[in-house]
């Protein structure tokens, strides 16, 4: 609808009378066609919300409701939210896919390929369903046999005793796909005081938690002390491999090893290494570069790399997917490198990687960006920097007004000459640096911006660089330094760092720097890791504010301990913003966030969403919500600023609280916060572990856990996936989850 359609469905003696009068008719339906638009828009709106593949979050229980559908726990709180949290909330507690298979899940109830599906549709999750009772020990009849696929008489299919012939059975105990048999247990699998998972009735849903994120053509990390000996893991510490998962082949099919993201097992990959190792699959290796053919499957064996005593035959290659390592023969050492692809285990989408991540609003109206990596128009990101820097001098030079003759005093008289206009620079140049590839960049960083300048360095989709900061020069710290010279016209200059890991030493900011913005990215703590993932330097910093006004702010990332060092005091006081973040000081006794000397970091924090290892030790703060303290906390002015939905240490100092735990709670949650893993580099790192009460499980203010993973709505999940499964399980079974990362 527009105004021209409007007018020329009019006569053309009032078009004529219009005209005459100065368009005031023309203007009218201006505004009638505008709202006509708003009416047809929402006209169409309310069409796609007749479906359920087209319509809005809010209208899903409302057609689930049409069809019978339940709305679980949780679901009346996220539709009354109405905030972006909650839409994000209502997605999880009303899945759409599930309301969608509703009718269909009803005709196949009681079945365990759809207590699988349930579980993907309803919580996310891939799960394996399990009869315990065919697990239970019991005398079988020697003379009742039955046929398999290929007509081959067999005994019934029952757990049996351990067959000394075949050793991987035994690392299967307990697990998902235990195969042995089991004596019977008498309490419940769904037992509140103690489970019993095998027993006549017992039905477990194995669930997997963990993600399984991939690294594609990543170099190998090469030890120093043996060129033959290599970790999948570019920081050097051991890390378990994860299983790739490809789909089921049938809605009937119950999930096999290769259908979830568990952690490979040495016999597993001994038994069937064509599937887990290839191009497109679980790992692959390539020697040199990465573009010739992987290593041939032929040359793979699966080894025990543990204290590297395993000596690898000739022509062959190790790999250990226990603890992430390859050995090549003593005297076949590849001497271009080893390119690796594998899936590691994590809990959220945290730290940057290849998961999909939207980019930072770019402005614009400006050329393409310098990028970096293989095949690209830079090979170093020194030389991008460089002429970024040139190009935006030369752009600013060019909009600068020509230099004219001002006043002149000659012998005669004085002549007034006027500038002539600015001349016209022609678009900007791209302020973004983007570096594609899973490489290892080694530049020496030292980046000076000026005022109006808003670099963006960021990683390309689907790639995770690594800047390695070594120790160049001996004379000071080689840091990645950030300052801004404070000359130029415009506002202060911003720069923002988005999907990059940087290891080895620190980020300094210094001088006039109005913005930094660090997004799903990891500042490794402490630097970087041993092969036990414990850090190197656990008291170095990872990012350094010295003597810097600019405004921090921190998403979806990991970072080491923030020192603000300020040589002079001043009114305006350092502002830093954390959300869906881990802040991370390696112990709980270290500092996470301080001044220089372990004095009081002269700034006010601001945190959503985000988990704390460390103290912190902070002027003031404005407003702290649904974050996990594991340090003692001490805000120096507590006059101003709240503190709600969180967890603090007994003995922490802030300003006034809003139901924070376990002061909330009273005593029976006063022990320190445990989780599944508190070091960088291994799986479940920020989980909080199985057992863990309610008061902090449930603690923030939508009923979701406090801390960097409060939006995976874990407790949600859990509570809608056991609703449905008990609609929907076998009758007479008494199903359980079973939760196995």
């Amino acid at each position: 609808m527009n105004p021209d359609r409007l007018y020329a469905l009019l006569p053309a003696v009032h078009r004529r009378m219009d005209e005459r009068n100065g368009g005031q008719l023309r203007a009218l339906l201006s505004v009638i066609a505008e709202q006509a638009g708003v009416v047809e828009a929402d006209i169409e709106r309310m069409y796609d919300d007749w479906f359920i593949e087209t319509c809005d979050e809010w209208v899903v229980p409302y057609l689930g409701a049409l069809i019978g559908y339940a709305l679980p726990p949780g679901a009346a709180a996220a539709l009354a939210g109405g905030t972006e949290g909650g839409d994000r909330l209502l997605a999880s507690a009303v899945p759409r896919r599930e309301v969608a298979d509703t009718v269909a899940n009803r005709r196949r109830k009681g079945t365990l390929a759809l207590l699988e599906d349930l579980a993907a549709d309803v919580a996310g999750w891939p799960a394996r369903a399990v009869e315990h009772r065919r697990l239970l020990a019991l005398t079988q009849p020697v003379r009742r046999f039955t046929a398999d696929d290929h007509g081959t008489a067999r005994r019934l299919r029952r757990g049996g005793l351990a067959d000394l012939r075949r050793t991987e059975p035994l690392n299967r105990t307990d697990g998902p796909f235990d195969e042995l048999a089991h004596t019977a247990e008498m309490p419940r699998a769904c037992g509140t005081r103690r489970a019993g998972r095998y027993n006549i009735p017992g039905l477990g849903l194995h669930i997997w938690r963990l993600q399984a994120h991939s690294q594609t053509r990543a170099p190998a990390f090469c030890l120093d002390r043996a060129a033959y000996r290599f970790t999948f893991s570019v920081l050097g510490n051991d890390t378990r491999l994860f299983t790739l998962p490809v789909p089921e082949p049938s809605p009937c099919h119950i999930a096999g090893e290769l259908n979830v993201p568990a952690p490979i097992g040495r016999r597993s990959l001994t038994e069937r290494l064509h599937d887990y190792y290839g191009p497109g699959k679980s790992m692959c290796v390539w020697e040199g570069d990465g573009d010739g053919p992987p290593v041939a499957l032929e040359r793979i064996v699966s080894a025990d790399l543990s204290g590297w005593d395993y000596r690898t035959p000739e022509g062959k290659v190790a790999v250990d997917p226990v603890l992430g390592r390859i050995a090549f023969p003593a005297r076949q050492a590849p001497e271009q490198g080893v390119r690796v692809t594998y899936h590691h285990g994590a809990a959220s989408d945290i730290g940057g990687g290849e998961y999909p991540r939207p980019y930072a609003v770019v402005p614009e109206g400006e050329s393409s960006p310098y990028r970096v990596g293989p095949g690209e128009t830079f090979a170093r990101i020194t030389d991008a920097v460089e002429q970024w820097r040139a190009d935006h001098d030369r752009w600013r030079a060019g909009s600068a007004p020509h230099q004219g003759d001002g006043p002149h005093q000659g012998r005669f008289r004085i002549v007034q000459r006027t500038a002539p206009p600015p001349r016209d620079p022609g678009p900007r140049p791209s302020d973004v640096i983007e570096i594609s590839g899973n490489d290892v960049h080694q530049d020496v960083l030292d980046i000076s911006l000026h005022r109006g300048d808003r670099l963006v360095l960021r990683a390309a989709d689907g790639a995770r660089p690594v800047l390695r900061l070594l120790d160049w020069s001996g004379s000071r710290p080689d840091a990645l330094r950030i300052t801004g010279t404070g000359t130029g016209e415009g506002p202060p200059p911003t720069l923002t760092l988005d999907g990059l890991m940087v290891t080895g030493r620190c980020i300094r900011i210094h001088g006039d720097v109005g913005g930094l913005l660090i997004r799903h990215c990891t500042l490794v703590p402490g630097w970087d890791l041993d092969e036990r993932c414990r850090p190197r330097e656990p008291e170095e910093p990872s990012l350094e504010l010295v003597d810097t006004p600019a405004d921090v702010r921190v998403e979806h990332s990991v970072l080491g301990t923030v020192v603000v060092r300020r040589n002079e005091p001043s009114d305006e006081l350092q502002r830093i913003h954390l959300s869906d973040s881990a802040l991370d000081a390696t112990a709980r006794t270290s500092a996470a966030l301080t001044g220089p000397e372990d004095r009081q970091a002269l700034a006010v924090l601001t945190a959503h969403r985000t988990t704390v290892i460390g103290t912190v030790h902070v002027h003031s703060v404005d407003l702290v919500e649904n974050c996990l303290f594991d340090g003692d906390v001490h805000v120096v002015h507590g006059a101003a600023g709240c503190v709600r939905f969180c967890w603090l240490p007994p003995g922490s100092r802030t300003p006034r609280r809003f139901h924070c735990e376990p002061e909330h709670s009273g005593t029976a949650v006063a022990a320190p916060l445990r989780f599944t893993s508190t070091r960088y580099g291994t799986p479940g790192y920020l989980q909080l572990a199985d057992g863990s009460p309610d008061a902090i499980r449930r603690g923030a203010d939508d009923g979701s856990e406090p801390g960097a993973l409060h939006d995976l709505f874990q407790p949600q999940r859990e509570d809608n996936l056991r609703t449905r499964l008990a609609e929907y399980a076998p009758a007479g079974c008494d199903p359980a989850l079973v939760f196995v990362t």
